[in-house]
């Protein structure tokens, strides 16, 4: 598929659901079979620093995701593929890939959607951590794009508009504390979100394992076929 020749779909699962950042056409309710969306990313630019890494979402293989489908105008595409190259692939730790969604709103069928898998050879791949260290990291972090809670709040917020749950998502805001799981879905930031944020750096907080600088290793290889 060549750009500007087709529309271009892209699968979004985190906070593409509810900041594309780009013109669509059509948005559906889609599913990615072979990956599941996890926080498995140690976030040192946009919900966390260096000196305080965050978490953010990434497919990881095993299991299933659904999240939305975006569908762009073949005029576009090249620039839609652009834009998200520029926001995802900071230092490598996503892989872009074009990989078969089925759309479950609607008509039912399958596109070639491009969306963004984790790396697992980064040194920003956190892997599967336990709840209670995912609770730490997110509770305490922000970014150049704003609080880590806020992106967990407003990942929850837009699944359970799509009519769906994600358990083991409710259960790490349940760990950061009841106040957490009232929180509203805000695109610029919960007043609410900021205020625990800061409470929560105030506590002492000790880095495990070192997270380097930026690492660009793997910017040599951002796609893969899928």
């Amino acid at each position: 598929m060549t750009a500007g020749q087709h529309d271009l779909w892209v699968f979004g699962y985190g906070s593409l659901m509810w900041r594309p950042g780009f013109v669509y056409e059509e948005a559906r309710h889609a599913r990615l079979t072979g990956y599941r969306r996890c926080f498995c990313i140690y976030s040192v630019h946009h919900r966390g620093t260096f000196e305080r890494p965050g978490l953010v979402l990434g497919l990881d293989r095993g299991g299933a995701c659904e999240g939305i489908a975006y569908r762009v105008a073949a005029a576009r595409a090249g620039e839609t593929t652009r834009y998200l190259r520029g926001r995802e692939q900071i230092n490598g730790v996503y892989r872009e890939m074009h990989a078969p969604v089925q759309l479950i709103e609607g008509p039912r069928r399958e596109v070639l959607a491009l969306t963004f898998i984790v790396e697992r050879a980064h040194p920003n791949y956190a892997g599967q951590l336990p709840l209670a260290v995912q609770a730490r990291l997110i509770h305490g972090a922000r970014g150049k794009s704003g609080n880590n809670l806020d992106y967990l709040v407003s990942t929850l917020r837009h699944l359970a508009d799509l009519g769906m749950r994600e358990r083991e998502l409710e259960r790490l805001l349940a760990l950061i504390g009841p106040h957490a799981a009232r929180l509203p879905a805000c695109k610029t930031g919960s007043a609410h979100a900021a205020a625990m944020v800061s409470v929560a750096r105030l506590r002492p907080w000790e880095r495990r394992g070192k997270l380097p600088r930026g690492d660009r290793r793997f910017l040599h290889r951002l796609r893969v076929d899928g």
